[in-house]
């Protein structure tokens, strides 16, 4: 009962009233005026809006496929390495932008972005031609830009999600690997791989969630430019409430954007193998 008092007080409730506000054309001060589903319907017309949901599936690949192939790779090598010095020492340091506050770590990468910044300084000092570029103020490179510092973040979660994974899979079925001859490709295939795959899942389902509701980082770095280039839906819901008094279209699209995220978590959780339930 005290759960459930908690989830309706903190969660349902506050749901109820971003779905009724979102059928009101309302600045957050005047009174309201009731507009029914004309706020849903201008989330259909409106082409920078779904450009903003289109920029949400862009980071998916960068939040989630590219750590989860990265972490997997990590974690084959690094249980294969275990007995090596300082491998606990690199495992931290992986995991540590988990700890960091995303604003922070927004802030930093912002200034390795910058026209004089530390990428730059180092491709020149490849002898690469990069002529001081502004990577987020690109309209070609400033999303890939923030995805990848959505990698750089997601990359450590992943990895401690599947050693922990690797260190539940039984030794036997490794030494049993490898009296049949398999290598260590084999080994992970047969073996690492199959025996991850409810990790897989769960790290595909916060990756997922991450890319689609992320704030501060796009919020720090671009603020959702240049032009709309980085802009994505949360960054949308702050504009129209905050900024041009579209609170009502804000809470609609809240709303959408809260339905997209359920759908693609109950999509996983779907595909998710019966074997990774157990």
């Amino acid at each position: 009962m005290p759960a459930l008092i908690v989830l309706v007080l903190f969660l349902l409730i506050p749901l109820g009233r971003l779905v009724q506000i979102s059928l009101y054309h309302w600045d957050g001060l005047s009174p309201s005026t009731w507009a029914g589903l004309s706020n849903y319907a201008d989330i259909a017309a409106d082409s920078e809006l779904r450009a903003a949901f289109a920029h949400s599936f862009v980071l998916i690949f960068f939040y989630a496929v590219v750590p989860i192939v990265v972490a997997l790779a990590l974690a084959a090598a690094m249980t294969r390495a275990a007995r090596l010095r300082g491998v606990s020492v690199f495992r931290t340091l992986l995991f540590l932008p988990q700890v960091v506050a995303t604003v922070v770590v927004a802030a930093a990468w912002r200034a390795v972005y910058a026209p004089d910044g530390v990428l730059n300084s180092l491709l020149a000092g490849l002898g690469l031609p990069v002529q001081d570029r502004a990577w987020l103020g690109d309209f070609g490179t400033a999303l890939p830009a923030v995805g990848l510092i959505g990698t750089w973040l997601e990359v450590g979660l992943c990895l401690v999600l599947f050693l922990s994974g690797i260190g539940q899979i039984p030794r036997e079925l490794y030494e049993a690997a490898r009296v049949d001859g398999a290598g260590p490709v084999r080994e992970f295939l047969a073996v690492t791989l199959p025996g991850l795959r409810g990790h897989i899942a769960v790290a595909l389902t916060l990756t997922v969630i991450a890319a689609l509701r992320t704030f501060d980082l796009v919020y720090v770095t671009t603020r959702g430019g240049p032009g709309n280039a980085t802009s994505v839906p949360a960054i949308t819901v702050y504009n129209r409430a905050f900024n041009t008094g579209q609170v009502g279209s804000a809470c609609a699209v809240a709303v959408v954007l809260t339905l997209v995220i359920l759908a693609v978590t109950y999509l996983i959780t779907r595909l998710q193998p019966e074997e990774a339930d157990r």
